[in-house]
């Protein structure tokens, strides 16, 4: 019987918070059906934080500690998966639905001939059957349902913030670590990675972030939306926003949390002038604690949120953001 295989995306020497969501839905996946579950990481100093994905899920961790893997290079990455794949005898191999897991699992998936399934907001493995999603389509107007017709082996990738995000569910376990060597993957890569933009004044990537701010139509005019970004560095946040203030331009679209944005999974998530359309509240509907500020007491999104302030955001955010200043200062 083969064995779940999770691909972990690691940054700034730190694993990627959409990857252990992953990890811990396949940990979830494998106890239903008496399986294992293996990880997989690459790059500089791997092999000493291996074992710490035991507390995510893993019980072996293969890890190739080198620095040529440090930054994405396509051609590898692929070799590399590919014969992890094989030598696990995976029969699910899952990323996350990152930019670099949106490019190589169809590139590992093509030379391996294999189901994909892509943008997962959920992921089952019935008795009996194939592996099976679902999924948001045509701009996140519907929900639909995909399941594999072959297979095994089978491969998946799961948004970002899909899951709920849990620290070290399964404290305590040590996973064990199989070393990896490079078997000639980096020759005759035709792409290189020499570099990554970091966001902009150092603000915290919205996928990683344990604090969000989104702003939304009620903020009224783009040059309003200070009053996200003084909140968020106030409390130590990320800034997000809703579709319909990055469809206006107001902001560039990679704050953008929904259907059509980012699915994001923080420990506080708090909406400034978002009404609640159905997008939006399902990219952020895994957040652990929502804050809901409108104006408007019959708003959506106050069904769905554990806190509501109904009011002007014009004159509760800038107190709010005082009143935090002054906590975090004293």
């Amino acid at each position: 019987m083969g064995h779940i295989l999770v691909f972990i995306e690691r940054r700034n020497n730190t694993f990627k918070k959409g990857s252990l969501e992953v990890l811990v839905r396949a940990r979830q996946l494998a106890d239903e059906k008496g399986r294992e579950v293996h990880a997989v990481c690459v790059g500089s100093g791997c092999s000493a934080a291996a074992k710490d994905l035991g507390a995510w899920g893993a019980k072996t961790v293969h890890a190739l500690d080198d620095g040529a893997f440090d930054r994405y290079t396509p051609q590898a990455f692929v070799k590399l998966l590919s014969r992890v794949m094989d030598e696990t005898g995976a029969d699910l191999t899952l990323l996350c639905s990152t930019a670099m897991g949106r490019d190589l699992a169809p590139r590992v998936a093509a030379l391996k001939d294999l189901p994909l399934l892509t943008e997962a907001l959920e992921i089952d493995w019935p008795e009996g059957k194939k592996i099976q999603i679902r999924k948001s389509m045509y701009g996140g107007k519907v929900f639909a349902t995909w399941v594999t017709q072959a297979g095994p082996p089978f491969m998946a990738t799961v948004r970002p913030g899909a899951y709920p995000f849990s620290a070290e569910p399964f404290a305590g376990a040590a996973a064990e670590v199989s070393p990896l060597s490079a078997a000639g993957e980096m020759e005759g890569a035709g792409a290189i990675g020499i570099d990554e933009l970091k966001p902009e004044g150092g603000m915290v990537d919205l996928q990683e972030a344990d604090i969000i701010v989104s702003g939304g139509r009620g903020l009224k005019a783009p040059e309003n939306f200070k009053l996200t970004y003084e909140l968020a560095e106030a409390i130590g946040g990320a800034v997000g926003a809703s579709r319909a203030v990055v469809d206006a331009g107001w902001i560039e679209h990679r704050h953008q949390v929904g259907q059509t944005g980012v699915a994001v999974s923080p420990g506080l998530y708090i909406a400034v002038g978002i009404s609640g359309a159905i997008q939006h509240l399902a990219g952020m509907r895994t957040s652990k604690c929502i804050v809901a500020v409108n104006k408007d007491p019959e708003a959506p999104i106050f069904k769905m949120a554990d806190y509501g302030i109904v009011g002007d955001l014009f004159a509760v955010v800038p107190i709010l953001t005082e009143e935090i200043r002054k906590v975090r200062s004293a």
